[in-house]
């Protein structure tokens, strides 16, 4: 319950995130009228957010490692809730640009202390991360409906600043309240098969990965930047239909959001996944550059926001810390070091490209596309190590270890169990409770086949509970 506790806090604190992104973007005349400055001044002052990421993602993933997750998460609410207050009521530009980058470094602690937190719960919750994806995109739909609520009541621009920075207040309470994970806690079998990797491949998969992180936020960053120019210039599709190839691209995100958060929990490898998504991503994304067919392109609209843009890139985060699960802050911040440095260039390239044509300039999407799945190809050769028999019974030799110290905290609480049904008079066996474990390990098993297998086990373990609480009374009653 715990758990569920933290993840709906951190899960909050992503929706703020999202309403963070394009906050200034969404207010970019009202900003512009307030400091009496043009809009690209005020642009000038967007672009702080990037430099804020690229100065901090490296060193505040490094310092998590160090003094804990709990720590960088409470640093980037408090960064956004200073950025959100100062920009609601800053008139000095420099001070707003300080501000922005501000924002950055929140974007920042909160990616170092978020990621590896929802892996060091334990289970599947690598597969949380990519939640985080369906939060920031249901901050990012909601914010523009509200603004466009307050400019038709004329209602003043600030308040959408300080809603959010109130949500941060609320939630710092509630996350305070829960009890985080150890820091750098880890699956022994994660560790074991980390330390199979010979260093050569572990350096490969580094490159693949990093490599990755760039090619992934570039795909992204290009495709919403050009693709409603480059479908009324190139195609002469209307405006409408134009825009509506980004609208279906967000929609596709969000199903694939859920898509590979299903698949995720039930127990697909990152490394099927990232190979999958990023050779449809290719597919969808050349129908788009090439096919002047209005209802193939609002296909593969819907189709590359779904692989491209769908919680893959946090797949690929998780493939990168199971590499290395002791350093899981660090390497958030490489990866997402490149997912910036992706933002701050290419807007540049694109933009020197679009000089030629707009189609040359969307058509690099292409490039990227096929070096992200290079990238990817290279990291997923260089993780899959050839097993040997010693090797895969050294790795179970490992959770055997976790089996038996867990069984050993079971038999001691059956201890408590059995004194706590002597003072009460209650018989050993209680069929009822243990129809109700049997059906939760159903529930739990996340392998359908493995299921009955489980139960079996589990009717063994409580059978020898019952046999333990008996032989217990016996000496009881012995010693008395």
């Amino acid at each position: 319950m715990r758990q569920h506790q933290l993840s709906i806090s951190l899960y909050l604190n992503y929706f703020v995130h999202g309403i963070g992104l394009i906050i200034l973007t969404q207010n970019m005349q009202a900003l512009g009228q307030h400091w009496q400055t043009p809009l690209a001044t005020v642009s000038y002052v967007i672009s702080g957010i990037g430099i804020g990421r690229l100065l901090a993602y490296f060193i505040l993933g490094s310092l998590s490692d160090h003094l804990g997750r709990k720590v960088f998460i409470n640093l980037g609410m408090a960064c956004y809730f200073t950025f959100f207050v100062g920009m609601a009521f800053v008139t000095n530009i420099q001070l707003a640009y300080g501000l922005a980058i501000l924002a950055g470094i929140a974007n920042s602690a909160l990616d170092v202390g978020t990621y590896p937190t929802f892996i060091e719960m334990g289970g599947r919750q690598g597969s949380a991360n990519v939640l985080l994806k369906a939060f920031m995109s249901a901050g990012e739909f909601l914010l523009p409906l509200l603004i466009a609520n307050f400019e038709a009541q004329r209602i003043w621009y600030g308040w959408s600043f300080m809603l959010a920075a109130a949500i941060l207040v609320v939630n710092a309470v509630l996350l305070n309240r829960q009890q985080f994970s150890v820091k750098n806690q880890t699956d022994q079998a994660v560790v074991v098969a980390s330390k199979r990797q010979p260093k050569s491949r572990r350096y490969l998969a580094t490159l693949g990965l990093a490599g990755y992180g760039y090619t992934s936020m570039a795909l992204m960053i290009l495709y919403t930047q050009w693709v409603s120019l480059f479908a009324t210039t190139t195609f002469h599709f209307s405006s409408v239909l134009a825009h509506w190839l980004l609208s279906l691209y967000s929609i596709g995100s969000i199903t694939g959001v859920l898509v590979i958060f299903w698949l995720l929990r039930r127990g697909v490898a990152e490394s099927k996944l990232l190979l999958a998504m990023n050779g449809g991503s290719l597919l969808a994304l050349a129908l788009i550059c090439y096919s002047p067919a209005v209802g193939l392109s609002m296909l593969a609209a819907f189709v590359f926001g779904f692989t491209a843009a769908g919680g893959v890139m946090q797949v690929g985060l998780n493939l990168f810390i199971k590499i290395y699960p002791h350093i899981k802050g660090r390497i958030t911040g490489i990866y997402f070091t490149f997912g910036s440095i992706a933002s701050f260039t290419i807007p540049l390239v694109t933009g020197w490209l679009s000089k030629q044509s707009v189609a040359t300039a969307m058509r690099f999407d292409l490039v990227i596309a096929v070096s992200g799945l290079a990238f990817v190809a290279l990291a997923v050769w260089a993780v899959h190590v050839p097993t040997t028999l010693s090797q895969e019974r050294q790795r179970i030799n490992h959770i055997d270890q976790q089996i038996v110290r867990l069984l050993n905290q079971r038999f001691d609480t059956v201890t408590a169990i059995g004194e706590l049904k002597q003072e009460q008079q209650l018989p050993v066996l209680d069929q009822q409770r243990e129809q109700r474990v049997l059906q939760q390990v159903a529930v739990k098993s996340t392998q359908t086949a493995h299921t009955p297998y489980l139960q079996a086990i589990y009717q063994a373990i409580m059978h020898n509970s019952r046999a333990y609480q008996t032989d217990l009374h016996k000496e009881e009653i012995d010693h008395d």
